[in-house]
């Protein structure tokens, strides 16, 4: 076998290794967007839970609360626009305007709600109607769902950013368009502060 023979068959070879790394680095990065975009799925389960959720707590709050018009309807408005930008975040998860909007909408939703309970605070009946208490257990469960699905969509967004980042992956993602992904941080402002307890 000649030089040249030999040169042509190590030159096949770095082309064919160099093509396969291609495709498994691009199938590699491609499994690690659909399993943040699957993740978020499962908070778009949990997030229109709640936002079915408040209606209700809102129609129970109004018969006792018929001066907190405003809070009410500020309430109801901020879950719409939520329930709406979720829906555009869960059209493109991978849409970073989409999840800043959704963080922005959350934001404004967790606000209202914590306006509405720290209201609820002076109607000691409305507190103690079992519709509401029901209503408010279901809340704090949703709450939690909601929670633990973020966690598992951030921490799948951070395998995908990492793989996405790292060299020489990150060749194959600029090439392909693999953008990176934004974590999801809502901030709760509205669930109840558990009282600190002081022993004299």
């Amino acid at each position: 076998m000649d030089y040249a023979t030999i040169f042509l068959i190590l030159m096949l070879f770095l082309i064919a290794s160099t093509v396969f790394w291609v495709i498994n680095s691009y199938n590699q990065l491609i499994a690690y967007r659909n399993r943040f975009k699957n993740a978020f799925a499962q908070i778009d389960v949990q997030l229109t839970r709640r936002y079915d959720l408040i209606p209700n707590l809102v129609e129970t709050a109004k018969a006792y609360m018929k001066h907190e018009r405003e809070t009410l309807e500020a309430v109801i408005r901020a879950r719409n626009q939520a329930s709406h930008a979720t829906k555009q975040a869960t059209a493109q998860p991978e849409d970073v305007m989409a999840i800043q909007g959704l963080v922005g909408a959350e934001g404004a939703l967790s606000g209202a709600m914590g306006q509405l309970f720290a209201i609820m605070e002076n109607y000691p009946d409305l507190k103690a109607n079992e519709n509401m208490m029901q209503l408010t257990e279901e809340l704090t469960s949703t709450e939690n769902r909601v929670a633990f699905a973020r966690q598992a969509y951030n921490d799948t967004v951070m395998i995908y950013n990492t793989e996405r980042e790292r060299f020489p992956m990150t060749l194959i993602a600029n090439g392909f368009g693999f953008h990176g992904a934004l974590l999801l941080d809502i901030k709760e402002e509205h669930k109840h502060e558990t009282p600190a307890v002081v022993f004299a």
